[in-house]
């Protein structure tokens, strides 16, 4: 058997674009399984009411605010009706619990948050009479405010503050963000006091248009990269490569004179060292010591360097043709380009979903007092609380899910490309059809290889190295090929990729070296950009902000349109592969290649010819020699 159950094969016989069956069905299977699971636990917080009470919010005492409500056994003052209070008022909002991120006030349900500033307890009265919303707990007669002993624990503290309900959440919150200036500081570690977090605010606001426009900008960037690594890919790389080469020779350069200047200083100053102590003289001996450990270890890792250079030169040259290939690919391929805005829009759909349910359950559950403050939480208990770890699960296995299907996406696509001879002759809508194939065929193998994943990412530390294998994209561009289950083009993908180990070894090195470049370069200039733009401000805390978020979007934006490309370059690999495996360029077994590659492999062959010819004229140097050389048999004599 082979991994998870797949039936092992001795060799695979690769056939690209022919007839193809569902793979991993039984897995797309527990994956609608488990999405329904996800939704029972979504109908069952808006059942219980956990939902209600997240939307409508409720009050100490377990009451949902806006409806009439049924008593809760052993919780005085439940049961009431709220339908004519609607909003959350709590009656010291500035006391939040940071750790447990509640706030600890008592919460009443109001019909009207009080708009203006109360400084005593006759305006709380007051605003009773005028306006029938009671500010202090629910036992307490609005008229009788001033004089009543439990003023000082069930109504709000002096002075209240203006506040103003939240459009969706109906929760009373102050005006002033001055309120929560404690919570600011212990969350914002640099700021002394909340001027500082006032001018972060208020420099994001004044610069809301200068901060679209350089994400737009960053947006832009990340194209034009693309188009220009397909032009010239070739410089690009080489100058890359010969930057590292000479980096490393000048700085064991600098290690070893270093050294050597160190070690001619000690021997001009051996008089006067002789005279200090013994600790000086073995800090010395130390620190001269470890600059020619420095130096040595740098001196091997660049002959190493230099080595492997030498030694894979060619395949610098592969990884070359691949970038000027998939610079081809999105030229005819362009809708490539939009696979991540769509994946980035069903993630962050995705995601607002998961976070509203996950609040859903913050307020679902039985409810509980607290015997710290006497107030009233609800929370699940017993196997109810699993349903938070199982909603934590759907969060990564979905998430993969939806980056799988992206992955395959491209990769169908790229096959497609690649073993269609006549590119002029390529479908209409490749994406789409690759879109189509992956719902048709293929959602149980994006299921089962995202699950994989998200068993992987749990131990991470433990299972690394097999993380790496199965996240990559080869294992969705087999199964693109040859329609075959997760794990079984995982093993194909993987058989292939040893045979080619020093390719991929040089495609991986300076191809990631190449795309890292490239984000730092778009994040840099878009940086560089934002402070010539933000320059007039000349306070510099009201352009950090705006400059941090704008080279933060940058960064994403510019990964997002990279990784498409990273996607492209090993797909487009892994048919190379297989194209060189199964195919010699003869009649009936013609390449599939770009001639960009074509060109890569007959100069690997000429390269290969003048090697053997070579060879063979040592050969035959050696045998004639040994001819000259061989002794005559006994008997005979020489004319």
């Amino acid at each position: 058997m082979g991994c998870c159950g797949s039936a092992e094969r001795t060799r695979r016989e690769w056939r690209p674009l022919e007839d193809r069956s569902c793979t991993d069905l039984p897995w797309f299977l527990l994956f609608t399984v488990f999405c329904v699971g996800m939704g029972c636990i979504c109908s069952y917080t808006i059942v219980t009411g956990g939902a209600a009470r997240l939307v409508f919010g409720y009050d100490s005492y377990g009451n949902t605010c806006g409806q009439r409500n049924e008593p809760i056994e052993g919780v005085r003052l439940s049961g009431l009706d709220h339908r004519d209070r609607q909003y959350v008022f709590f009656l010291d909002p500035c006391n939040i619990d940071i750790v447990q991120r509640k706030i600890k006030s008592l919460a009443l349900c109001v019909s009207l948050c009080p708009g203006e500033e109360m400084k005593t307890y006759e305006d709380l009265k007051t605003f009773a009479m005028l306006n029938g919303s009671e500010l202090c707990s629910y036992e307490l007669a609005g008229h009788k405010y001033p004089g009543l002993p439990e003023r000082f624990d069930k109504c709000p503290k002096l002075p209240v503050p203006p506040s103003k309900a939240l459009p969706v959440f109906n929760r009373c919150t102050p005006v002033d963000v001055s309120c929560y200036a404690k919570f600011a500081e212990a969350v914002v570690t640099f700021v002394s006091d909340n001027s500082v977090l006032h001018r972060l605010i208020a420099g994001v606001m004044a610069s809301k248009e200068i901060i679209i426009g350089l994400c737009l900008l960053a947006l832009g960037l990340s194209m034009i990269l693309m188009v220009i690594i397909r032009y010239i890919s070739a410089v690009l790389v080489w100058i890359l490569t010969a930057m590292v080469v000479l980096g490393s020779l000048a700085g064991t350069s600098v290690l070893w004179w270093l050294y050597i200047d160190h070690r001619l200083f000690s021997n001009t100053t051996a008089p006067r060292v002789a005279k200090e102590t013994s600790e000086e003289a073995e800090l010395d001996l130390d620190k001269r010591q470890a600059l020619l450990v420095y130096a040595a270890s740098a001196t091997v890792f660049t002959v190493i360097l230099l080595l492997l250079m030498l030694f894979m030169r060619k395949r610098v040259a592969l990884t070359i043709a691949l970038f000027h290939v998939a610079g081809k690919v999105f030229i005819h391929l362009p809708l490539l380009t939009l696979q991540p805005f769509c994946t980035f829009l069903a993630l962050l759909v995705f995601w607002i979903y998961w976070v509203l349910v996950l609040l859903f359950l913050g307020t679902t559950g039985n409810p509980q007092q607290s015997e710290e403050t006497g107030l009233t939480e609800f929370r699940l208990t017993g196997t109810l609380q699993y349903l938070t770890w199982y909603h934590a699960v759907g969060l990564v296995w979905i998430s993969e899910f939806i980056l799988a299907c992206q992955q395959m996406t491209v990769a169908g696509a790229v096959v497609t490309y690649y073993f269609t001879r006549d590119k002029n002759r390529l479908p209409l809508t490749p994406i789409l059809s690759s879109v189509l194939r992956l719902l048709r065929y293929h959602l149980g193998t994006v299921a089962k290889g995202s699950f994989i994943i998200t068993l992987v990412k749990v131990p991470r530390l433990v299972l690394m190295y097999l993380h790496n294998q199965l996240k990559g994209k080869n294992a969705y561009a087999a199964t693109a090929i040859n329609s075959t289950s997760f794990c079984t083009s995982a093993r194909d993908a993987f058989v292939i990729l040893v045979e080619n180990a020093l390719r991929v070894a040089a495609i991986n090195a300076v191809g990631d070296f190449v795309l890292f470049l490239g984000k730092v370069l778009i994040v840099t200039s878009t940086a560089f950009a934002g402070v010539l733009l933000l320059n007039y401000q000349r306070d510099f805390a009201e352009w950090l902000l705006p400059l941090f978020i704008v080279c933060l979007f940058s960064f994403l934006v510019a990964h997002c349109f990279l990784s498409i490309f990273e996607i492209v370059v090993d797909v487009l690999f892994l048919c190379f592969a297989i194209d060189t495996k199964y195919n010699d360029g003869t009649p009936g077994k013609e390449f599939y290649m770009d001639k960009a590659l074509m060109e890569f492999v007959e100069s690997s062959r000429r390269l290969e010819r003048v090697v053997e010819r070579g060879r063979s004229r040592v050969k035959e140097a050696v045998v004639s020699e040994g001819a000259e050389m061989k002794p005559m048999a006994p008997g005979t004599s020489s004319a």
